[in-house]
């Protein structure tokens, strides 16, 4: 009686869930890089928008 089949498969569930696992880690990094590019866009164009019109920002009262 050999158990290869149960060790090969038990390693492929292994590696199965370490890809799942990375891919989702890269894609949640991805999306938290684009939503920092995005909120530093708005930031950026609020201060340019109340230095065009002398007034200061609301948090900067």
């Amino acid at each position: 009686m050999t158990y290869l089949g149960y060790v090969v498969a038990a390693y492929a569930v292994f590696v199965g869930v370490l890809a799942i696992d990375a891919i989702g880690s890269h894609l949640r990094l991805r999306r938290a890089q684009q939503d920092a590019r995005q909120r530093q866009l708005r930031q950026q164009a609020r201060r340019s928008a109340s230095a065009g019109n002398g007034l200061p920002l609301e948090l900067e009262r």
